[in-house]
């Protein structure tokens, strides 16, 4: 039965990174899109485009707690009493960040624009990358298990995090520019097509310029984690007379 709820677990924390990610990563282009005359479009096809939606991809964030909760408790607890300072972060962020992208659209002064514009922007960066500093918490073991607090601020503060922290970002940019790029496509505006596909493109090799670094990082900090990306996580990188050395 633990099985079966991990294996649950594990597909909404998915849902929420794919469909909460675009979301997030919208936020990203958002503050790269430049002042608002130059912004302008870019800002319009975004908020087309999670605006339907941008608030009910949370409830998989409500449903991951409820089932980590309910089935690992000791975990929920361990999580939460040494990794608090990050998930709260990641809290205040989306509050402020849906109040701000709400309210954006109803003040009229430039100014006031500008604030709840930047805002939404920066806690859509801050969320995401909170959230993988709290996966390298804990995929390199710095969150103890029993239902006990671990160090509030190395659990969260360490080489493993920020490369994972950084990843999260990378990579919810790229979702989302892979959205938008079909967003755009689907009011017919080519220029903004190639203007994402271009962001999309670029993501996508930071991303992978980031996990390659994050190899050498997790083999000095998170060994386990590497021992295991490196073997039975890269089966197709895998041969019988060549193998990816584990020590």
């Amino acid at each position: 039965m633990s099985t079966a709820a991990a294996v649950l677990l594990m597909l909404a924390v998915a849902f929420y990174a794919i469909f909460g990610g675009a979301d997030f990563g919208a936020g990203f282009w958002d503050l790269t899109a430049g002042g608002p005359e130059r912004g302008r479009r870019p800002r319009e096809v975004i908020e087309h485009s999670i605006g339907p939606v941008w608030e009910a991809n949370h409830v998989w964030l409500i449903f991951v707690f409820v089932v980590l909760w309910t089935c690992f408790p000791e975990a929920y607890a361990s999580i939460m009493l040494t990794l608090f300072v990050p998930l709260t972060i990641a809290a205040l962020g989306i509050v402020l960040r849906g109040a701000s992208f709400a309210f954006r659209k109803a003040v009229t002064q430039v100014r006031d624009q500008r604030i709840l514009g930047g805002t939404f922007a920066i806690s859509s960066v801050l969320v995401p990358y909170c959230f993988g500093a709290v996966a390298g918490g804990i995929a390199s073991g710095r969150v103890p298990a029993g239902g006990r607090s671990g160090d509030p601020w190395n659990s969260w503060m360490n080489p493993t995090s920020a490369v994972v922290g950084v990843l999260a970002v990378c990579v919810v940019a790229y979702v989302a520019a892979v959205l938008l790029t079909w967003d755009a496509g689907r009011v017919s505006d080519e220029e903004l097509v190639s203007y994402f596909r271009v962001r999309a493109l670029g993501a996508a090799v930071v991303a992978g310029v980031v996990a390659v670094v994050g190899l050498f990082v997790l083999r000095s900090d998170a060994r386990y984690v590497f021992d295991g990306l490196t073997s039975r996580a890269l089966p197709l990188q895998r041969c019988r007379h060549c193998r990816w050395p584990t020590h």
